[in-house]
């Protein structure tokens, strides 16, 4: 067993699996707000925003934990009146009433505004908060929550040298990683090594039985619950698999001060990579071990295919989340690599085009199509079948499909994705 890339593996896992309150592409503009001012030290009257083109396209119709309300302008206002600039993704999980009652004020007397940044990076967010004649600027970039800039009233208090390595959260894997690799890893890494992710499965589990307590979003979950009470469904694994991860999503999306456990960036990542994983090893009786191995399998791999391309583009992810949650679901099946890839063969063969329009209530939707796919691609590859390698984008070869799909995202799902931003801009005008 070749141990060389576990040290990038854990990594990866360290760096790419996180907890996150809301949908973290408004959640990083209010964490510029935040830290922002705390830096000013007086209370903001006026926020100035910049965001790059993906981030408002995720930003424009997902409603911020905590506020009832959606966008990036309601996001900016309550990190600055009410965020913990300490609290990294979770900065909106504890807001007072009184900060958020400002924060809509400000917004009805037009004081906060939203910009496109003219910016090479992917993910990019800039806040300018003012009080008086004062005023101090924070700059996010590369990932979610890395600060590369911290100005105030124009003099420098922070500014991250030049030639710094990037902080995406998509974690770059040597060339020579193959998937067998991650597989081996999880299947043999000392379990002491790994414990820290048991808390996925609680985590994700948690979100998801608030999305069916509570109507959030467009309340998917709730919904499929009521059709198998009414017998239209039936109650099978499928249909807990359906109604548990788009009950996680409904309540992300729909506000919910609740944390999700984020992948490469994306909280629907983390729950397409997680809930498959929680409903199989309930449905097989798993211990906690092996389910926390079945996780680590399904993250990990999410996050390997993800390594292939930007964070934020046209192509959604949340199906390459699910060919890691197939893995998985494989594993504690007892199909091994082998089935896992057949797996993986598969979803490539399926739905792997699905575009991503921004972050919204509609996720759920995708979300459902995402483990869908993994359910079904995992019975089949129980049964030693796959898409084979003469169909589409397909190869024989797994990691030859993964490279394949990454293509696909880097290449003429560019164009798409300035489509889809020019489109949902002409709604809002």
């Amino acid at each position: 067993m070749n141990t060389h890339f576990w040290p990038q593996f854990k990594s990866a896992l360290k760096g790419g699996v996180l907890a996150a309150i809301g949908c973290t592409e408004p959640i990083s503009l209010a964490l510029a707000s935040a830290i922002a001012a705390r830096e000013l030290g007086k209370t903001v009257e006026r926020i100035e925003a910049w965001v790059a083109p993906n981030l408002m396209k995720n930003g424009l119709g997902v409603t911020v934990p905590g506020t009832g309300m959606q966008g990036l302008p309601i996001a900016a206002a309550a990190g600055a009146l009410g965020g913990n600039p300490e609290a990294g993704l979770e900065v909106l999980k504890h807001i007072p009433s009184e900060a958020l009652a400002l924060g809509k004020k400000m917004l009805e007397e037009k004081k906060v505004t939203v910009n496109m940044a003219n910016v090479r990076n992917i993910m990019y967010a800039e806040a300018v908060v003012h009080a008086g004649e004062d005023w101090v600027r924070v700059c996010i970039a590369d990932s979610h929550t890395h600060v590369m800039l911290i100005e105030r009233n124009g003099q420098t208090l922070f500014s991250e040298p030049p030639g710094t390595p990037g902080h995406s959260e998509i974690h770059p894997m040597d060339s020579t990683v193959r998937l067998r690799d991650i597989y081996d890893f999880a299947d043999g890494v000392p379990y002491e090594e790994i414990r820290r992710e048991e808390a996925i499965a609680v985590v994700s589990d948690t979100l998801s039985k608030e999305g069916l307590r509570r109507h959030y979003g467009l309340g998917i979950g709730r919904a499929y619950a009521e059709q198998v009470e009414k017998g239209l469904l039936g109650n099978d694994p499928l249909s807990q698999l359906i109604i548990r991860s788009a009950a996680a999503s409904d309540a992300r999306m729909g506000g919910a001060v609740l944390p999700a456990v984020s992948n490469s960036g994306s909280g629907n990542q983390g729950i397409t990579a997680s809930m498959p994983v929680v409903v199989f090893s309930e449905l097989l009786k798993a211990d906690t071990e092996q389910t926390t191995r079945a996780m680590v399998l399904s993250h990990l791999t999410a996050l390997y295919i993800h390594s292939n391309f930007d964070s934020l583009c046209g192509l959604c992810a949340l199906v390459t989340a699910g060919m890691g949650a197939a893995m998985g679901a494989c594993r504690l099946l007892g199909g091994g690599y082998e089935a896992g890839a057949r797996a993986i063969c598969t979803m490539a063969g399926g739905p792997v085009g699905m575009v991503c329009d921004g972050a919204a209530n509609s996720c759920a939707v995708k979300v459902v199509t995402a483990v869908s796919t993994a359910y079904t691609a995992v019975l089949l590859a129980m049964h030693g079948l796959r898409v084979s390698g003469s169909e589409g984008i397909v190869s024989e070869d797994v990691d030859r499909t993964i490279s394949n799909v990454a293509s696909l995202a880097m290449g003429s799902f560019k164009q798409v994705d300035k489509q889809i931003l020019e489109i949902m801009l002409t709604k809002k005008t």
